[in-house]
């Protein structure tokens, strides 16, 4: 990759403030989605510095150096539906924004990174005109065939104006684990305000900075999130382009997130006590303070040294271990971690888009979660790198637990299914 594919900003992302301070390096690591073809295996892939900095003007921590998003959306390979977890979360996220904002049917809704579809098939289905925007072209094109229309081109004022001219005004307008995503977020919300009824809401989720620091979840930073959102920073940034905050949630997905509602100043919709309390509680959190960080640090490189323990007294005693899920954030925990082909044998993961293709860096391959059963070189152990999806994935695979095989969960917690006793055998 060239230096052309990459800048450094000099500035803050949401208040434009320069008073910047590094409290976090978590070292280099490949792009955390650049999965390479079988023929590409041998040809080292660029890595990438991922430094954190915190804003002292309005408390926002982000990356400076941002990657092309061409290059880091185009060919996209993650898709919402493999996880019957999103599916469901979808479903209920789209019920109730629908009650929320009394939506009739007919009323349109147009989503920010759509995906796959997965959440406007559920608005579609209760008599919505939906439009989703996604820039991973193969990944629009499916969603447009299987009967959501997308626009394959990242979300901007432009596109946004295009779109109102062809009558597009909505109730709501969804982000879902794409406000994180992008460098530009002034340009985001002028689109949202240009396409969005003047009493419709824009509804976004994002991991939450809150959850990353308590549940050391340093994993889900990787250079397609350039922002680490909280409340408050929040707050100021909205109302700068004539917006409010109205709403601000906890949800459970990728370990917590946040779900923030805003809605034009003017409008009718009131703030709920929920920022307010969740500001006060990002306080005494100490986000804004930059020791926070650096015990946030002390933490990961305590869990990298328990979990290589483990790993490397398994792999001395004979066993074979995989790695379960290939999300984006495995790139940045084996990176930091140092897990590579010495401490997993291969990955599985239950993604077509991604069975076949090597992993990012390691280049280890990826199979279908058959591989748990079938072959010579089934796995003894199966490190779960979705560490979000880990109920679900033991549930589904009970019968590699009843064969003797066990699951590693690495995060937010250390875990063992089913425990090892201290001499290494089962409890």
């Amino acid at each position: 990759m060239s230096a052309a594919h990459l800048r450094r900003r000099d500035d803050c992302r949401l208040c434009g403030g320069r008073e910047l301070e590094g409290v976090l390096s978590l070292g280099s690591t490949p792009l955390a989605n650049e999965f390479v073809r079988a023929e590409d295996r041998g040809t080292p892939q660029e890595q990438f510095p991922l430094e954190l900095y915190l804003c002292r003007g309005c408390g926002h921590l982000q990356l400076l150096d941002v990657v092309d998003p061409e290059l880091l959306f185009r060919d996209y390979v993650y898709v919402s539906s493999t996880s019957p977890v999103f599916v469901e979360h979808f479903r209920r996220y789209a019920h109730e924004m629908i009650e929320l904002t009394q939506m009739p049917r007919g009323a349109q809704v147009v989503e920010i990174g759509s995906n796959d579809g997965a959440m406007l098939r559920v608005f579609q289905a209760a008599g919505m005109q939906v439009l989703g925007i996604d820039p991973a072209q193969a990944i629009a094109a499916e969603a447009t065939r299987n009967g959501v229309r997308t626009v394959p081109e990242f979300f901007s004022p432009a596109l946004a104006a295009r779109l109102r001219a062809e009558g597009w005004k909505a109730r709501v307008v969804v982000a879902n684990n794409v406000f994180a995503h992008v460098d530009d977020l002034h340009g985001i919300v002028q689109g949202v305000a240009e396409v969005l009824e003047p009493e419709g809401l824009f509804v976004f989720e994002v991991s939450y900075l809150v959850d990353v620091l308590e549940g050391l979840l340093f994993d889900t930073i990787y250079h397609e999130h350039v922002s680490y959102h909280a409340v408050g920073s929040l707050v100021g940034f909205f109302a700068r382009h004539g917006m409010k905050l109205v709403d601000a949630r906890r949800v459970p997905t990728h370990g917590g997130s946040l779900r923030g509602i805003a809605a034009r100043a003017e409008s009718h919709w009131t703030r709920h006590a929920r920022v307010e309390e969740l500001t006060a509680l990002e306080e005494a959190r100490g986000l804004s303070v930059p020791a926070t960080y650096h015990e946030f640090s002390e933490r990961i490189h305590a869990r990298k040294q328990e979990l290589l323990t483990l790993l490397r007294d398994l792999k001395g005693r004979g066993q074979r271990i995989v790695g379960f899920g290939a999300p984006a954030k495995a790139t940045t925990l084996m990176f930091h971690f140092g897990i590579g082909g010495e401490l997993l044998d291969y990955l599985i993961d239950e993604s077509p888009w991604k069975q076949g293709l090597y992993s990012p860096g390691h280049h280890l391959g990826v199979r279908p979660s058959s591989t748990l059963y079938d072959g010579a070189d089934r796995p003894d152990y199966a490190l779960i790198l979705a560490w979000n999806f880990a109920p679900s994935i033991i549930s589904r695979h009970q019968a590699f637990l009843d064969r003797g095989g066990h699951f590693i969960v690495p995060l937010p917690r250390l875990e063992v299914y089913p425990a090892l006793s201290r001499k290494g055998g089962v409890d």
